[in-house]
């Protein structure tokens, strides 16, 4: 049920973080792995990683809030793998600012790389898994998805629409055998929140004080629900927004 042999998975900004954490389970049980981000020399070292596990996987770049890449990041993986199975939307920016000393093209990169590419990359890959009979999208949305953050305004916004986009991707393409689904991070050890322990007061405290399971997620902890939602095992569930977050959410 979760065996993904023969299945081909795109994972944007699947270089590092949760991108890779969920491409490690994906490669772990059979998928052949599109590492698809900006940066080659980080994207060539996941890929090495991902072999390793015995996964036939390969890099290509691309920014994926850009149209034309990401048209061409289709028909590159099309062209070298042959199909699309699973999209895994994880490409992410996040610009720590207060609303009022937030500069618009400060929103709109955010906005552009978290938002706009997931609904690129979803619509470029549909007709696709269409024509397969059936598809598996997955948008990593974000506890910000759920609650208010004074320093992440445009970050909020980005996550709490990628919800509302997969409700609607879910709704529109379900005739289509294409489940579209989110999964919401919890407080989870990347390089992005290294960076806001150092840039907030007290963040890792308060997030350790908060949290049922005591401690920070790691990238490993997202590989199992990658695997779920990408297999057999979830046809029946789309539309669905699941934490991963260590219990942090069910606290009132």
């Amino acid at each position: 049920m979760f065996d993904l042999t023969g299945k081909v998975a795109i994972v944007t900004g699947g270089n590092g973080g949760i991108g890779l954490g969920m491409a490690r389970g994906l490669a772990n049980v059979g998928a052949r792995v599109v590492v698809a981000a900006r940066n080659k020399e980080k994207s060539d070292a996941a890929v090495r990683e991902l072999r390793t596990l015995g996964s036939d996987s390969l890099a290509l770049q691309a920014d994926v809030a850009d149209e034309q890449a990401v048209d061409a990041l289709v028909k590159k993986t099309m062209s070298q793998c042959g199909r699309v199975d699973i999209l895994i939307n994880n490409a992410g920016v996040n610009v720590r600012k207060p609303p009022h000393e937030l500069a618009l093209d400060e929103w709109r990169q955010v906005m552009d790389t978290n938002l706009t590419s997931a609904f690129l990359c979803s619509r470029a890959v549909y007709p696709h898994m269409k024509a397969l009979g059936g598809g598996k999208i997955i948008n990593i949305g974000s506890m910000m998805s759920l609650f208010g953050a004074a320093f992440a305004p445009a970050y909020g916004a980005s996550k709490g629409g990628i919800v509302q986009l997969t409700k609607s991707l879910a709704v529109a393409w379900a005739r289509d055998n294409v489940q579209v689904n989110a999964v919401l991070p919890g407080w989870i050890d990347t390089n992005l929140t290294r960076q806001a322990r150092e840039q907030i007061p007290g963040l890792n405290e308060r997030v350790l004080a908060r949290s049922p399971s005591g401690r920070w997620g790691s990238i490993d902890d997202l590989s199992g629900v990658a695997v779920f939602l990408a297999s057999a095992a979830s046809t029946f569930i789309t539309g669905a927004s699941i934490p991963v977050d260590g219990g942090y959410s069910s606290l009132g």
